[in-house]
């Protein structure tokens, strides 16, 4: 059976990519080296948050099918690879995924197909190390196959933006390949953006997540001095964002978490760093400032039980809600596990609830989950909101405790609540 596309890895931006396709009309392969997912997902089951069985069971039932066996890749019109891109040990980008996504591709490339890299990485990453690898058989990008970047902007939980209504941004390695990314895209994507090329397309996704890490963290150290000068940092934001023009909203938190904003603007730290030798002094600031803001909680919840004369040590701390956004089950890059490691560090009992998490791997058997989040606020000697869940009565919560900490801004002020 002809194949218009086949997706290449199959989690968070994948799926939802290849579900578009299909409504599109388009025959779409899936393929993933979890053997688990292609199974769960030709069963009709998800595994990512924005897509519920339902929307599986709809896809497969268009024609969608996910697959373990690369030959399956022959004859495909258009290779996607969305695979992920974490940090390696040395604080820069560990292709590995990519590389193995662009082997296999490469494997079953021929004559007039597209490939289009989504996954982050650093700009230069299309042509230094993708395209080498395709053209090694003898094929030449640009001239026998397109070739192109197209970076994801999955948002997951955006209940407004997905991938059929925002923009789409792609650049070919020619104009040619851009012209087939972007005909591929319009195809069920509401609009595309061209770029001048894949540097540009690959350089944009870094400032876009650059915009959001440095304006965080700008945010972050404002938090900490104003509430040494006893300023109410949320009513600021609040005023400042009545000004219609010159001015976005940002928030501060217990630290960044997800797989964009602490690591994307690394990859290009890094690049800058190893290809021009000097630092890009912005991002760095702003990933010390971000890292280092799940320790400044902590230091906060010492000095609340110190008010109501607790030490840290042997106290229960109770953290609600550990996925890194609200009304999702995402723990990538959560800060609540640093913040969670910490407190127990310095003695304290820590206790859990999220609804999204029924259990919590990354701490192990050292945080115990509480089932029903009244009872554990008021088991707690402090409760700490680090993701306000819409399934949270929040105000009931803090009431409910003898401390609450809020560190997203949503409680109304009472003597039990301290605000970030």
């Amino acid at each position: 059976m002809a194949v218009d596309a086949v997706i290449i890895g199959l989690g968070y931006v994948g799926l939802p990519l290849a579900e578009e396709a299909t409504r599109a009309g388009m025959t779409v392969l899936g393929y993933d080296i979890n053997q688990g997912v292609v199974d769960s997902l030709n069963a009709g089951v998800s595994h990512v948050d924005d897509l519920s069985d339902d929307d599986i069971a709809q896809m497969v039932a268009g024609g969608f099918r996910a697959t373990t066996d690369e030959s399956e890749i022959d004859g495909a019109a258009v290779a996607v690879i969305c695979v992920p891109t974490p940090l390696s040990v040395d604080g820069g980008p560990d292709l590995r995924a990519v590389e193995s996504a662009v082997d296999t591709v490469a494997r079953h490339l021929h004559p007039g197909m597209l490939v289009v890299l989504e996954s982050t990485t650093y700009p230069g990453t299309t042509d230094e190390v993708v395209r080498p690898r395709l053209e090694a058989g003898g094929l030449v990008a640009g001239q026998d196959f397109h070739l192109a970047f197209s970076p994801e902007r999955i948002d997951p939980g955006n209940e407004r933006f997905g991938a059929k209504n925002t923009p789409k941004v792609v650049g070919g390695h020619t104009p040619a390949c851009g012209e087939a990314a972007a005909g591929f895209y319009g195809r069920f994507v509401d609009s595309v953006v061209r770029a001048k090329g894949t540097r540009e397309a690959e350089t944009a996704k870094l400032l876009e997540n650059t915009y959001r890490h440095i304006n965080i963290a700008l945010v972050n150290e404002m938090t900490r001095f104003c509430h040494e000068l006893g300023i109410d940092l949320w009513d600021v934001i609040a005023a400042a964002k009545t000004k219609p023009f010159g001015f976005q909203a940002f928030y501060p938190g217990p630290g960044v978490g997800g797989h964009c904003i602490p690591i994307d603007p690394n990859y290009l730290s890094h690049n800058v760093r190893a290809r021009l030798g000097y630092p890009f002094r912005f991002v760095e600031l702003a990933q010390e400032i971000n890292s280092g803001m799940p320790a400044y909680v902590v230091n906060r919840a010492q000095d609340i039980l110190n008010e109501i004369g607790k030490p840290l040590k042997g106290s229960t701390v109770l953290l609600l809600g550990v996925t890194y956004k609200p009304n999702i089950a995402d723990q990538r890059e959560s800060p609540a596990v640093p913040l969670a490691k910490q407190l127990l560090a310095k003695g304290a009992v820590v206790r859990y609830h999220d609804p999204y998490v029924t259990q919590w791997g990354a701490l192990g058997e050292a945080v115990a989950r509480v089932e029903d989040p009244l009872a554990g606020v008021a088991g707690a000697d402090l409760t700490i909101l680090v993701q306000n869940h819409r399934d949270y009565d929040v105000d009931a919560l803090a009431g409910a405790g003898q401390a609450f900490f809020d560190t997203r801004g949503v409680a109304t002020e009472s003597e039990k609540v301290s605000r970030l």
